[in-house]
């Protein structure tokens, strides 16, 4: 199995286009080699078939950055075969549309999820003429199947993990989960990977989920509680701090961990910050835009 971190960052990326705070002024005056994308994960266990873990605003150059994601030299064929939703908010949702050019794909996502990209974000609609948009629903108990992807070798759990809606979607009344997680086996070789970028709590589900797994990419928007006021009320668990996220991967020592949805006011997004000198020994890695991991 191969897992391509295409984008590391939060909504709006690193640096974001309208913000001179310490982060972003960083990045900027560092240059394009310190800058993050908009998270997105790509996943493949045969070179021919890649998925995408949400669709970033920022996919397109994101998928061109990736050679495996090409199409074959004289060919408009793509190994893009789908993509997996782990919720519907904007950053994960809105490259869809730049996705509408190539073959049909095949895309999942929670039913509450579906609900609301056929309602207060038409998504649905509006990619509907182009016939590019195979939908399937995921994720809508913690029972539920997983899905066998490129024949089957693929083998994706959904992890419902809470109930947070995004803001276009305060009005609906479209029961949950609205976040999942996924767990990704490699049904050849053993290999498994959890991503969960978003993170309101930490479910018993979640805990199961990493049970045998070699790898789990997780949310680590904020480092501590009191960014932008209040790390849990914008929904996502901080990594530090009692609850925190770096206080649970203590159950699971075994598995390799790396964080990503990085918000331009974490200092895990500079290298030189003390946060990320106290990662060091740890097996808890911040990865940059385009780093590959195969299990």
């Amino acid at each position: 199995m191969r897992l391509r971190i295409l984008g590391t960052a939060a909504g709006g990326g690193l640096p974001q286009w309208n913000c001179a705070c310490p982060g972003c002024a960083r990045a900027r005056a560092a240059g394009p080699r310190a800058w993050r994308t908009q998270e997105c994960l790509a996943v493949s266990v045969s070179p021919d078939a890649w998925y995408l873990v949400n669709a970033s605003p920022d996919d397109r150059a994101q998928i061109l950055a990736a050679p495996g994601l090409a199409p074959p030299d004289g060919t408009r064929h793509t190994p893009l075969r789908g993509v997996l939703l782990t919720d519907g908010e904007l950053d994960h949702t809105a490259g869809l549309l730049a996705l509408r050019e190539g073959a049909a794909l095949d895309l999942y996502a929670p039913p509450a999820v579906l609900d609301a990209l056929d309602g207060p974000f038409p998504l649905r609609t509006l990619l509907a003429p182009y016939g590019s948009a195979r939908w399937h629903a995921v994720g809508s108990g913690p029972g539920e199947d997983a899905l066998l992807l490129d024949g089957g070798r693929l083998r994706v759990t959904p992890v419902p993990v809470s109930d947070k809606r995004p803001r276009y979607a305060s009005g609906t009344v479209a029961p949950g989960p609205w976040v999942v997680a996924y767990r990704f086996d490699d049904t050849a070789t053993g290999g498994a990977a959890v991503y969960a970028p978003s993170l309101a709590r930490w479910p018993d589900t979640l805990d199961a989920a990493l049970a045998g797994a070699d790898c789990l990419i997780l949310d680590g928007t904020f480092w501590s509680e009191d960014e932008m006021g209040g790390a849990r009320a914008m929904g996502h668990l901080p990594v530090d701090g009692p609850g925190g996220t770096l206080v649970r991967l203590r159950d699971h020592q075994d598995v390799r961990c790396l964080y990503t949805h990085l918000n331009n006011t974490n200092p895990l997004a500079d290298p030189a910050s003390p946060e990320r000198t106290a990662l060091v020994g740890t097996p808890v890695e911040v990865p940059s835009d385009g780093m590959e991991i195969e299990l």
